[in-house]
């Protein structure tokens, strides 16, 4: 696998939104922090962001993906991702999984859930339940060393050892299950998931114990 991208956002308008989204791929170094990269914006704290959510990463099987199923040849960071990384598909992470790159590492925390964000990015307000349906996410990581990212890196994927992993993708679904089972909802809370998702997990596990 290759770093093929480093992509950075200020903050920008779309509409009546200010987001950063709109990523642009950078030159040189850049340097990873435990809360991202440096200079990214991020203007939606509520949702976006954090020590959980400090990197978005997508993987450059999923962008061919969307070449080949849907015709978009979109460039590296169209879809607000901070790495692309070639020979990666998010189908094929597990939540715990690390990615060595140089000196960083970086652990797989949570799917990338769509939002309207999402559609004025892509200048279509659908774009979000086909994204949904596509089932290619990408997936946000925590950072467990920080230290400077180049493009044209090596990067080395370590899956988590842990049995019974939970996928991004089983994640991923789970967001979207209406009537989620008590195993499943504690299936994922074993994992080290994203705190965002792991309140909003326990708390629909609550509303099942009630």
């Amino acid at each position: 696998m290759q770093l093929t991208s480093i992509n950075v956002g200020t903050a920008l308008r779309l509409g009546d939104l200010l987001t950063g989204i709109c990523k642009q791929s950078q030159i040189g170094t850049v340097k990873v922090s435990t809360l991202g990269l440096l200079g990214d914006a991020v203007c939606d704290k509520k949702f976006h962001g954090g020590p959980d959510q400090a990197i978005y990463v997508y993987g450059g099987d999923d962008y061919a993906y969307w070449a080949d199923s849907h015709g978009l040849n979109l460039e590296p960071g169209t879809f607000g991702d901070n790495l692309t990384i070639a020979g990666l598909s998010s189908l094929s992470v597990c939540v715990g999984d690390r990615f060595r790159i140089n000196d960083v590492v970086l652990e797989a925390t949570a799917p990338r859930i769509p939002c309207a964000t999402l559609g004025k990015r892509m200048d279509d307000p659908k774009f979000p339940v086909v994204f949904r349906k596509a089932q290619r996410s990408g997936f946000y990581c925590r950072v467990i060393e920080t230290g400077l990212l180049e493009a044209g890196s090596e990067v080395i994927h370590e899956p988590t050892k842990v049995p019974n992993a939970l996928s991004i993708l089983d994640m991923f679904e789970l967001y979207y299950d209406p009537e989620p089972s008590l195993d499943r909802l504690k299936h994922a809370l074993a994992a080290p998931i994203a705190i965002r998702d792991r309140e909003r997990f326990i708390a629909r596990l609550e509303k099942l114990n009630a």
